[in-house]
This record gives structure tokens, C-alpha cells and sequence, in this order.
């Protein structure tokens, strides 16, 4: 079985939001109701977590998720990584270490401000009182594997300093997070057509760090997946509206979207 699980959708206010309330969303469709971005792969029994949203728990509860094989980080802004203390109620479950995987200012970062969940490789904390998480520095266009799954990072451009999209199986499934541009060597990663493209769109005209609904559909069709979701959100997009601008394979994610890969 391959599946993937929007846990979240929604950019970094959520929907809706403290500020804007519903914005343009409709508020009687709860497919507008957005907690913040994280993502859940079960490939063929390798359990993989990205990012872990400030919502982790509740999003962790919704879809009866106990155990993983590893957590992938995109980048280090709060909206994806402040849940991470959730982590250690898996860490409970499972009683070991849990691998994390963040290029090198991501993990400087949670080194930072999160260090008392860090463990070693051949110790685990005491996962009653913390959390037990071994971080594992991973770079661009180096390919690494989580239980014979191969997983390559790639370069993602003008969102912040870092920010990693991930492919999987050489482009079975690839998945964006906050870009403006992709970069050239990321595009060369993706060898197979895509059967599930999940990439993120935060408001339909674009911001300075954040790519429009014109560039999302633009790398969709340079992709060309079978199938393209676009997620994290924000006040601005409407469910139904972003729908009916977007093309027959394309469709808006919401909160527990379950996307069976066939």
C-alpha cells in the first residue's frame, strides 16, 4: 500500500485565522477548515512524517498514526516545526529513538531550540519525561534511504535560506513545500513521470517568498504528474474557487486528504 495523508493544509495563520477570520473561504464548507502543514507517507509499510506542524496532535489523533520510521523536515519556520514535542508520545509508544532528517541550518535550528529532545544513535532517553529523536544532517541532490526507501532531496529556491522538497522512488511521489522557484538540479531528480505531485500554493496572486497560482500551475505542467495537489493554504483560497481554476488532475488538498497511490 501506498498512501499519502495531508494532515494539515493551511499556510502559517491556519483557517481560519486569529487576523483574517475566513478571509474568502467559505466557512460552511469544512473543507476550509485548515491546521497547519504536515504530511503522512505510509510506502509499502515505511511510516514517514513531514514536518511536524504546531497541530501535530490533534492532526496525529484524526488519523490513528502511533508509529513512525522517521520524520523528514522541509525548513525551519515555526509553523513546520513547533509541534515536534508531540514526537514523544510516538517515542513513548515505540520505546526508541526516532531518526529525523533536516538539512544542515534546519537541524541547527532544532539543535538550538529544541536540545533536550536530542538523543544518540545507541541511547534513548527516558521517553516517560522527553522525547528521543537522533538528528541526521542530509543535503541536496544526495539521495539517502529509510528502510530501502530512497528518498532524494532537492532545492527549493526565494522561500528562506533552506527549504527541501523531497522525491521518492526516483518521482513516484514528490513532494514541494514553500518555493518560489524550484532549482534546475531539482527538476533533474524527478526521472519518473510522478504519480502524486503535493505542492503548496499560500495565497493565488504570490508574495515575495511565495510562489502564484500561475507559477504552481506552470510546475505542474512541466512536471506532468498523473495526479497534482496543491496544499498549505491560506485565507486567500477558497476551496471550491481554487478548484475551478485549476485543471481536471489538479485538485486543492484539505485536512485529512488520504491519497491512495496506486
Amino acid at each position: 500500500m501506498k498512501q499519502l495523508v495531508i494532515l494539515g493544509s493551511g499556510a502559517a495563520p491556519g483557517v481560519p485565522s486569529l487576523g483574517r477570520g475566513w478571509g474568502v473561504c467559505d466557512p460552511c464548507n469544512p473543507k476550509n477548515v485548515r491546521s497547519r502543514s504536515s504530511a503522512y507517507l505510509d510506502y509499502d509499510g515505511v511510516k514517514l512524517l513531514i514536518d511536524t506542524s504546531p497541530d501535530l496532535r490533534q492532526q496525529l489523533l484524526a488519523n490513528n498514526i502511533r508509529c513512525l520510521d522517521g520524520i523528514l523536515y522541509t525548513h525551519a519556520h515555526a509553523d513546520h516545526i513547533h509541534g515536534i514535542d508531540d514526537i514523544r508520545e510516538i517515542n513513548r509508544i515505540i520505546r526508541q529513538n526516532l531518526n529525523f532528517y533536516a538539512g544542515a541550518r534546519t537541524t541547527r535550528y532544532i539543535k538550538h531550540n529544541f536540545s533536550y529532545l536530542l538523543a544518540k544513535p545507541n541511547k534513548v532517553n527516558d521517553v516517560v519525561r522527553l522525547p528521543s529523536l537522533v538528528p541526521n544532517v542530509i543535503k541536496a541532490n544526495h539521495p539517502f534511504e529509510i528502510k530501502g526507501l530512497k528518498i532524494m532531496p532537492i532545492k527549493l529556491l526565494e522561500h528562506c535560506p533552506e527549504c527541501l522538497g523531497y522525491v521518492f522512488n526516483d518521482g513516484e511521489i514528490v513532494y514541494i513545500a514553500d518555493f518560489r522557484v524550484i532549482a534546475e538540479s531539482g527538476y533533474e531528480r524527478i526521472i519518473k513521470r510522478p504519480k502524486l505531485l503535493v505542492l503548496p500554493l499560500t495565497t493565488p496572486y504570490g508574495q515575495p517568498a511565495h510562489a502564484s497560482l500561475e507559477t504552481v500551475l506552470e510546475v505542474i505542467k512541466r512536471i506532468n504528474p498523473e495526479k497534482a495537489v496543491i496544499n498549505h493554504m491560506a485565507t486567500e483560497c477558497d476551496y471550491n474557487e481554487i478548484m475551478n481554476l485549476t485543471p481536471e488532475n489538479v485538485v486543492p488538498a484539505y485536512d485529512n486528504m488520504c491519497i491512495d497511490i496506486d
